[in-house]
């Protein structure tokens, strides 16, 4: 791999499109990619494919033998964007990852924008998309989502940021082999002590029909976030059982009942922490690899730790 130096002071690039069942989108993503970031002599085209049933990873090994830019890891089933965006930043190969949606809501033009403000000297750069182009529930609920994990359960992170990112690879890397329960990317950065910045960017409507999100996708994230980057809750259990604890024995009081649920919300905030805990020693892997064009870690290998370094026959 060249050097930015040899490359007429052009970054190396990693474009990195993380994908589940998008059959209708894959060529279109690539084309994007291809008329907009091919100035970059030294660019890799990365499909993380999480499980997709409806015929996107054969799209994406077409691509590949008509792209040799292109690579691709396939995994066994579906694992969540947060394990797509794991192996996407484990196995990008250039000094410097742009992720995009295969959706094309964020086009690969404003990514210039990203890589300019992140060779001032930062680590990440997010995307702020100031005008947002998806439904309604979903702006309210990453707005309502950030500002709660900001304001009442102390997390760091960058209000507005958007997986439409440029991330030194280097650091990108760090973050995945903490090998977090919860890697969430945005929170994880600033415990790295990552240098960050943003920069407004276009957003667009969703070419290929509606929108992919469900509202239990944001409650499982929210709670990811919340509990795996916050102990405040287990304070504010303390003080419930305490105050509520009295009124709970003392049955006949009035406020019996309402302790009673208080006391029962909080045995079940306490429990999660348990579990994950407990989860913590035993859990798979955030992810498995069945089919890869790259050379893929024993670990991250679905076949009882074997490197994987092309496509399994079974």
């Amino acid at each position: 791999m060249r050097t930015d130096s040899e490359l007429g002071g052009m970054p190396s690039l990693t474009a990195f499109i993380p994908c589940y069942n998008e059959v209708a989108q894959v060529d279109a993503v690539h084309a994007a990619i291809d008329a907009e970031l091919s100035r970059y002599p030294d660019l890799e085209i990365l499909f993380v494919d999480d499980g997709s049933t409806d015929g996107t990873l054969a799209k994406v090994k077409a691509l590949c033998d008509r792209d040799p830019r292109v690579r691709y890891v396939s995994f066994s089933r579906n694992f969540g964007l947060e394990a797509a965006h794991g192996a996407g930043f484990r196995y990008a190969s250039r000094d410097w990852v742009v992720q995009l949606d295969a959706d094309l809501q964020s086009p690969p033009a404003e990514a210039h924008k990203l890589i300019a403000k992140a060779l001032e000297g930062y680590d990440v750069v997010y995307g702020i998309r100031r005008e947002r182009h998806d439904p309604l529930f979903r702006r309210l609920g990453s707005a309502v989502q950030q500002r709660l994990a900001q304001r009442l359960f102390g997390v760091d992170l960058v209000y507005g940021s958007s997986v439409f990112r440029v991330v030194r690879a280097g650091v990108a890397r760090r973050a995945v082999d903490l090998r977090l329960a919860t890697p969430y990317f945005v929170a994880t950065m600033p415990l790295l002590g990552a240098r960050w910045a943003t920069v407004d960017v276009e957003h667009r409507r969703r070419q290929d029909g509606g929108s992919r999100w469900a509202v239990w996708r944001l409650f499982a994230h929210s709670g990811e976030l919340f509990f795996g980057f916050s102990v405040r809750p287990l304070t504010w259990i303390y003080l419930a059982v305490a105050l509520v604890l009295p009124f709970v024995v003392a049955a006949g009081s009035p406020g019996a009942v309402a302790g009673l649920v208080v006391l029962l919300g909080s045995v079940a905030i306490l429990a999660a922490y348990v579990h994950r805990l407990v989860r913590g020693g035993v859990r798979p892997a955030l992810y498995y690899v069945r089919e890869a064009n790259i050379p893929i870690a024993a670990e991250d290998s679905l076949y009882a730790g074997e490197p994987l370094t092309r496509e399994p026959v079974r």
